[in-house]
């Protein structure tokens, strides 16, 4: 394919950024034109020129556009037409990298710029009109459904070091499970395990949870384990219960969820910094595993319960029973019919939240079926 036809291009936005820009060479590059080869929903379009930014934003400026200096420094500044966002980046190449980040320089042409990309088919150009460049063979690897570093693999993940997690959440959105993983890439990822320890525990979070969120993460993050990465960013993990999880969730329509299948890998969750909420959450999951189904909706409402006995499920490499969800789902509405304030003002106190718990332990144990007549005469 030498041309794409694609809406987000043809549409009067994106056109008038071709427009502003037209003196100089300006392209669509990375996720939109990856994206729209591979037939999926495009989100964000970035755009990469040969104009500095001081020249984008009084051109844009000038026009009536919104200018948001967004990564100056790296050359990058973000237009808005119309409310949507145009990322354009100078053409650059490398000066100095660290692993977590570099010291870029403008550079004159798309083969220098696509030479400082991670992956081939993050590396493909394309005009106004919708015609292609591809400089470092990324259209080969697209059509292969292949994710391949760019020339040298251990170059590339020196440069950053987050790029071994992404070589494996990309296989895992955007490679062909049954064509297995770049050698070289797996090698060089293999070799450079100590780089991902430099790497803030946010941003290797982060990845970790974009690549549990795709359709079926099961083969890549085994060939993470492969490499020894999976142990490096998340030690103790067990990748066990992964595809088998994945397979209920397809049997019972749900959809993915990067922290569920998180909890299903165990291993030293805190090493990721999480969010709060979303560490709450795992852990939540994780301690009513094997939990009667009813009592998890009961304690932990339909979302937790239902994450836990799917992994419950799947650690047990069986089916789930056929009610297990209606059974989580019941104990989500299940109300205790007595409160505090039937049991005072005889009880208070450490006692009175004593008391009102063993009454609650005894209605759960009755699987709900004790009335509030029966608990208060028990009580």
């Amino acid at each position: 394919m030498t041309r794409i036809d694609a809406a987000w291009l043809k549409d009067d936005a994106t056109q008038s950024v071709f427009a502003l820009l037209s003196d100089y060479p300006t392209y669509a590059v990375g996720g939109c034109v990856r994206d729209t080869l591979l037939g999926k929903d495009v989100k964000d379009i970035d755009l990469s020129t040969a104009a500095h930014p001081d020249d984008v934003s009084a051109l844009a400026e000038k026009a009536g556009y919104r200018v948001v200096p967004t990564g100056i420094d790296h050359g990058t500044v973000t237009v808005l037409v119309d409310d949507v966002p145009f990322e354009i980046t100078t053409f650059r190449h490398d000066v100095e990298t660290d692993g977590r980040r570099a010291v870029v320089a403008f550079a004159d042409n798309i083969e220098d710029d696509a030479r400082r990309r991670d992956f081939t088919m993050n590396a493909i150009y394309a005009d106004a009109k919708g015609h292609l460049l591809d400089p470092v063979e990324g259209l080969r690897d697209i059509e292969a459904r292949r994710v391949r570093f760019i020339e040298d693999a251990d170059r590339r993940i020196r440069e950053d070091h987050l790029r071994s997690l992404r070589f494996f959440r990309f296989n895992a959105w955007y490679g062909d499970p049954l064509g297995g993983f770049d050698a070289e890439a797996m090698d060089a990822i293999a070799r450079n395990l100590p780089g991902l320890e430099t790497l803030s525990r946010e941003r290797v979070g982060a990845e970790v949870l974009r690549l549990l969120s795709a359709p079926d993460p099961a083969p890549a993050v085994a060939a993470m384990r492969s490499t020894g990465a999976l142990a490096t960013v998340l030690p103790g993990a067990d990748d066990t219960p992964l595809g088998p999880l994945v397979h209920l969730e397809q049997d019972v329509a749900v959809q993915p969820d990067g922290l569920r299948r998180l909890a299903a890998l165990g291993g030293e969750i805190n090493t990721l910094r999480l969010s709060r909420a979303d560490l709450a959450r795992v852990v939540a999951i994780q301690d009513n595993i094997g939990v009667a189904p009813h009592v998890i909706g009961y304690r932990e409402g339909f979302g937790i319960g239902r994450d836990a006995i799917l992994i419950s499920a799947a650690l047990s490499s069986r089916e789930l029973s056929g009610d297990a969800l209606s059974q989580v789902e019941r104990g989500a509405r299940a109300e205790l019919p007595i409160s505090a304030r039937d049991l005072m003002p005889e009880l208070e106190g450490k006692e009175l939240g004593d008391a009102l718990r063993a009454l609650e332990q005894k209605w759960i144990d009755s699987d709900f079926t004790l009335s509030r007549e029966d608990l208060l005469r028990q009580g």
